[in-house]
């Protein structure tokens, strides 16, 4: 079946973690005028609140927004998936397959409509059709292209200083858990993957998740302000250099762990000013990789590194110079991941990867956070410049794919936002500075600043027709209250600290009764396994399950009335809502994806995300909301609806809009207030 259209093409503008209580904070502060551009044109609610689903995590909600279906239908529930026989062992969810909805794409590729899914987390990727209209660029994982399967090196922010004698890396001390944030890295694909689902396999994860023992771990085992990784690089007087100069003064930096190295040479200017930084393969080289000055981004520089299999790649990487002494006693410097310059795999077809570097350039490298802790002028010299080059090159490679291969739809998902809140949103007030304060609240300016700058390079679609839609999957919140994370509920660990203190899970001892970091199954009842769920410990689920059929009920009153009960050290209640699995039906999570019991903490005691009831509010005018802006052809202009929109509600507008049918299991309505024509 296929209706009017009300608009030919189509683009969503999706920017994980934008925030709508912030975004009007800074457009009533005028610093973001692109998109009052897009209001100008379009319609959205006065407060641009989008009402989330839960849980508030990525590749739910993107999946939700793709379907307009709720996750109990759609049955991806958390970042990661829960084994069905297994407690203690996750399933990776950023994978098509686990899908049990039809996706809006195919629908318009079905119906004729040319279509780009860019990096659309959730349930892209394997491609879901296999129409010659649809094409896709990855979506195995949210940071940034290509970052699952094409990085050979990871980032180094590097500490070069005549201070030091011998190159040393630094850590925080103790346990550090995996997984922290949307992050996923460690995928493995053959160099000659045919099978575009091939490159999933590696993503099973059949082996236990980690076991959280205290809320310093899991998604807060970086919470401080320390730089949580650097190393630390001598400089010394420059000797034996082809283009040695006098006072040059030099470094060596090591690669893929230890096993290549590069040097660098630090010289100063007629003045006398040490002002330059020259990046070189070996000292006999008269030409450099690359030249910085003090506060300079190199986007790409070429270079031939040893993969994990001791074989030489071709891959190109990002450099970010700071902090140069006009004395030269130091400096430092951001080395981006080091990409693999073939790297076709997760684009379908193949031939889009070579039109997207020829037409934009190579992908440049992001720095996650995961080397700058809590820092803001680190943040700033480093991870903000990156993400803004990023933006602009990701831009760059959708509007000249449009233009290149004639695309009538678009969906696509830029994770700087999000990226940026797993990084510093929990170090805001946390300390009680306000001149801290102050710092992050000019890095959440910077940050919206760039991230509408990102989405002005798409204003000139509108005057070609186009109907752009601004969304998000979910926002993003700073803690009211002071201190770490709750201990319970953790996207990607298992969070065991207030299920043992209530006593329903229990660890194995050692010889001298110090708990170990296993799970003794013979006396748990029942374990807090990813974000929201808790799972009894079944006899008829789990072959060492200890809990009949017939103790289910009454364990499920206790776990719930004890979870209420439960107070923090200030005697404070830190759950907001626990329910039945079957009662979580009414906010779309139940099922059998899904724990026995499903629960939200209290406002206030939230990780950054994914923890929390989607109508949340935090510290420093966050909120966990999604955000929804609909401008251009056949939306109305400048118009306000007080109705509530539903993140369901997103996919069957577009369908309207692109003049196609409903996908199959779309449980959202229409958001006829805002058409231009009466529906």
């Amino acid at each position: 079946m296929q209706r009017k259209a009300l608009s030919e093409k189509i683009i969503v503008l999706g920017v994980d973690g934008m925030d709508p209580r912030l975004t009007k904070k800074y457009l009533d502060q005028g610093i973001m005028p692109n998109l009052q551009k897009y209001l100008a044109q379009g319609s959205a609610r006065e407060d641009l609140v989008l009402l989330g689903g839960v849980p508030t995590i990525t590749p739910p909600m993107w999946t939700t927004l793709s379907t307009g279906a709720y996750p109990n239908t759609h049955g991806i529930t958390c970042f990661w998936s829960q084994h069905p026989e297994k407690l203690d062992t996750f399933v990776y969810a950023n994978d098509s397959k686990n899908c049990q909805a039809e996706q809006l794409w195919d629908v318009f590729a079905e119906a004729g409509k040319k279509t780009l899914v860019w990096h659309w987390p959730g349930c892209s990727w394997p491609p879901t059709s296999e129409s010659e209209n649809l094409h896709v660029i990855e979506g195995t994982q949210p940071s940034a292209i290509n970052y699952g399967i094409g990085v050979i090196d990871k980032a180094h922010l590097l500490y070069i200083d005549e201070k030091y004698v011998q190159t040393q890396e630094h850590e925080f001390e103790g346990v550090k858990m995996n997984g922290a944030g949307c992050i996923v890295d460690g995928m493995e694909v053959e160099d000659d993957a045919g099978d575009a689902g091939d490159v999933m396999k590696s993503l099973s994860m059949p082996e236990p998740r980690p076991i959280s023992m205290n809320p310093f771990e899991g998604e807060c085992h970086n919470f401080d302000n320390r730089v949580p990784f650097y190393v630390e690089v001598p400089l010394k007087e420059a000797k034996g250099w082809a283009m040695e100069r006098e006072g040059d003064k030099e470094f060596a930096l090591m690669f893929c762990e230890g096993r290549e190295r590069r040097l660098g040479l630090f010289r100063k200017n007629a003045e006398g000013i040490y002002d330059t930084v020259e990046l070189y393969h070996t000292k006999k080289d008269t030409t450099p990789m690359a030249v910085l000055k003090n506060n300079d981004y190199v986007e790409t520089i070429f270079d031939e590194l040893l993969d994990a299999h001791d074989h030489k790649v071709k891959a190109t990487r990002s450099v970010i110079a700071a902090d140069m002494d006009p004395t030269g006693t130091g400096l430092k410097l951001w080395v981006g991941n080091a990409n693999k310059v073939d790297c076709n795999a997760l684009f379908a077809p193949h031939r889009l990867y070579n039109e997207v570097i020829e037409r934009a350039g190579y992908i440049p490298s992001v720095e996650l956070g995961n080397n700058l802790g809590g820092v803001p002028h680190l943040l700033e010299a480093f991870m903000h410049r990156s993400w803004r080059a990023y933006g602009d090159w990701q831009a760059r490679a959708i509007n000249q794919l449009i233009e290149a291969e004639g695309y009538e739809i678009v969906f696509s998902h830029y994770h700087n936002i999000d990226n940026f809140g797993h990084t510093f949103y929990d170090y805001h007030n946390t300390f009680g500075d306000a001149v801290l304060d102050a710092e992050y609240e000019r890095l959440f300016q910077e940050l919206y600043k760039d991230t509408d700058r990102y989405l002005g390079d798409f204003l000139p679609l509108l005057d070609n027709g186009w109907t752009v839609i601004i969304t998000s999957d979910h926002g993003l919140l700073c803690k009211e209250e002071p201190g770490i994370c709750p201990g319970i509920g953790d996207g990607f660990v298992i969070n065991t600290t207030i299920m043992r203190q209530l006593g329903y899970t229990v660890m194995k001892r050692d010889e001298n009764g110090k708990e170990l970091r296993e799970i003794d199954y013979t006396k748990t009842k029942a374990v807090a396994s990813r974000g929201n769920h808790i799972y009894l410990n079944l006899k008829s689920r789990y072959d060492y399950g200890i809990v009949s059929d017939e103790e289910q009920y009454e364990l499920e009153r206790q776990i719930i009335s004890d979870l209420y009960n439960y107070r923090n050290e200030e005697g404070k209640r830190i759950i907001g809502l626990a329910i039945r699995n079957q009662e979580g039906a009414l906010l779309g999570l139940s099922g059998d994806k899904c724990g026995d019991i499903l629960y939200w903490l209290e406002e206030g005691f939230n990780r950054v995300h994914g923890d929390s009831l989607s109508t949340l509010k935090g510290y420093a005018d966050t909120s966990v909301s999604p955000i929804f802006i609909a401008a251009g052809a056949g939306v109305k202009h400048g118009y306000y609806t007080n109705r509530v929109i539903r993140q369901v509600d997103v996919a069957p507008t577009m369908a309207v809009l692109g003049g196609v049918r409903m996908p199959r299991e779309c449980e959202g309505a229409v958001v006829y207030q805002i058409l231009a024509e009466e529906f």
